[in-house]
């Protein structure tokens, strides 16, 4: 079996869907469907029983949603830094534990408005960092997008 430690978590092993395979710097290990794998462990934790640990809510706002600590914050209603210190001190309060659960379910299971609330806000802090050049020609309008610190010339 395998010590799947991704994310920081410790309670998981894999008994199956893996590889070892020889590398230049020495074994590493292949994970077959590893989006179906992430899946899997976010359903797991969801259905934990008990809160969750710091290391457990953080995979599942990470891995699980790929959200920022801010972005969870804004679907929670409060601010970046709080979640940050659940996931450092491993005390999320039980209201934030149901919470980051019932949002995770619900955007895996693919309930239309979080999935569009949660793919919002993910496409607003990419686009912070972003501008947006939009040039006219012949009538039509083409938007190129360019990273905060590209120089434009």
């Amino acid at each position: 079996m395998y010590h799947y430690t991704d994310g920081g978590l410790r309670n998981v092993w894999l008994e199956n869907g893996y590889e070892v395979k020889k590398t230049p710097y020495g074994e590493g290990i292949a994970f077959h469907d590893l989006d179906g794998l992430t899946m899997t462990i976010c359903l797991a934790l969801t259905d934990k029983v008990g809160v969750l640990t710091g290391t457990e809510f953080r995979y599942v706002r990470s891995a699980g949603m790929m959200l920022s600590q801010p972005a969870l914050g804004k679907l929670m209603g409060i601010d970046g830094q709080s979640i940050a210190r659940w996931e450092k001190t491993g005390k999320v309060p039980r209201w934030a534990d149901k919470l980051a659960r019932l949002l995770y379910l619900a955007h895996a299971q693919g309930n239309e408005p979080i999935k569009r609330a949660v793919e919002r806000i993910k496409t607003v802090e990419r686009l912070v960092k972003q501008k947006i050049v939009v040039r006219e020609q012949r009538g039509h309008w083409t938007p190129t997008l360019y990273e905060e610190d590209t120089l434009l010339s």
